[in-house]
């Protein structure tokens, strides 16, 4: 069995937010038994002391691994966001310091979707005013703006995972699909790509996002955009708060340009259940609102818990980061058990790898394997070794000017 440089009794997991307990079976099956739940994300102090000494950090959306938190990581070694976004993990920073992040980009691909095509059906009917019309004692039976799916067009903004996904539900219910992405996506069924946002807009009766949050698309969806959509159409983001602009979109349905909306992210959202939520579109009854809820379904979180929680232990026993999001990916075979697997990380600059190698010469080393990847400014190499101490190597490793963590399995 491989003996890691550090026990699996030692090392610190801590998994925040309520993070499904399949991470935490994971890990235990695992022989990590130093693991730490918290339901909720505990103050910035009391937080900042739990992450002094962690070595592995599971979190979810809320978790702000940035600044004083992220400072506070003195001995963190990677993290898994068990969620689809980054944004709240200063991954510059993270990598800067040699720690991979994970994440789960598909695991609730089909649960999105799900959701995003049930409120297309309900949008199109006009369930939402009727159904909030009800709820306050008034009897609105009428056909006037209900619609079948059947006929519509469907305008898919980022033909992903999930905006393919949609595309599959959105032609079994007998509407047709266009799209626009920035890269050339091969199209599904009898889906047609449209080769400008500008060009898409006028052309749809439903707008669905699905695009990240980059400095490209914060505030596609503005008043012009809005505007260029047909009278009457729909608006659905599931995606990003800050994709759509907000006000803009409050301003549209007041007018009666949009018949309604769907939004299941905010520019600003609660920090927790227990926060209220406040946004310009809560006067509307033809907006469903829903509090980030696209991803939240049993078996998505079961699949994230599983892939998350995965990545951490393989890239914890053996330094495989495949699909780490600012790191160097390399997919590592298990280690022989004759030998030492040393994994150095470091600045991407010329001479590392010459310095790297002469320092196993000097010391008569014998390199059986050697695995190397950048990305960007930072260096991954692994090497599988014959050495009956690697205590040696590890020091002058760290002497070489660059060097940003090594870490040795046995």
């Amino acid at each position: 069995m491989t003996k890691l440089s550090l026990s699996k009794e030692k090392i610190k997991v801590v998994l925040l937010e309520g993070v499904h307990p399949d991470a935490e079976t994971l890990f235990r099956q695992d022989g990590y038994h130093n693991i730490h739940i918290y339901k909720s994300t505990p103050a910035d102090d009391e937080l900042q002391n739990i992450l002094s000494d962690t070595h592995i950090l599971g979190i979810r959306s809320r978790t702000q691994l940035k600044g004083a938190n992220l400072a506070a990581c003195e001995k963190l070694m990677a993290v898994g966001t068990f969620c689809i976004g980054t944004n709240q993990v200063d991954l510059e920073s993270c990598t800067s310091k040699g720690i991979p992040v994970f994440n789960a980009p598909f695991s609730n691909t089909r649960s999105v979707a799900e959701l995003v095509m049930a409120e297309i059906i309900l949008l199109l009917r006009g369930i939402p005013e009727k159904n909030a019309k009800a709820h306050r004692g008034q009897w609105h039976k009428s056909a006037l703006h209900s619609n079948e799916t059947r006929g519509k067009t469907l305008g898919i903004v980022g033909f992903g995972h999930i905006g393919s996904q949609l595309c599959i539900l959105a032609e079994a219910m007998g509407m047709q699909v266009k799209y626009f992405d920035i890269e050339n996506k091969l199209p599904l069924g009898n889906s047609m790509a449209v080769s400008s946002l500008e060009d898409l807009l006028p052309q749809v009766d439903v707008l669905s996002l699905h695009v990240p949050d980059t400095e490209l698309t914060r505030q596609m969806i503005g008043a012009k955009e809005l505007a260029l959509l047909p009278k009457g159409a729909f608006l659905v983001n599931a995606a990003r708060g800050l994709i759509v602009d907000i006000d803009a979109l409050a301003n549209s349905l007041r007018i009666g340009h949009l018949n309604g909306a769907a939004i299941d992210v905010f520019p600003e959202e609660p920090a927790s259940n227990n926060d209220p939520f406040e946004s310009p579109l809560l006067e509307f009854d033809n907006v469903i609102l829903t509090p980030h809820i696209g991803g939240s379904t049993q078996e998505a979180q079961v699949n994230i818990a599983n892939e998350v929680a995965d990545k951490l232990i393989k890239y914890s026993n053996n330094g495989s980061t495949s699909s780490a999001v600012n790191f160097p990916e390399v997919s590592l075979p298990a280690l022989h058990a004759d030998l030492t697997r040393v994994m150095h990380i470091h600045e991407n600059k010329p001479g590392m790898l010459e310095q790297i190698n002469h320092s196993f010469s000097s010391q008569k080393i014998n390199i059986a394997a050697m695995y190397l990847q950048t990305l960007g400014e930072i260096g991954y190499v692994i090497m599988d070794v014959n050495c009956e101490s690697s205590d040696p190597i590890v020091n002058q490793l760290k002497d070489i000017e660059g060097t940003i963590r090594v870490r040795v399995l046995h």
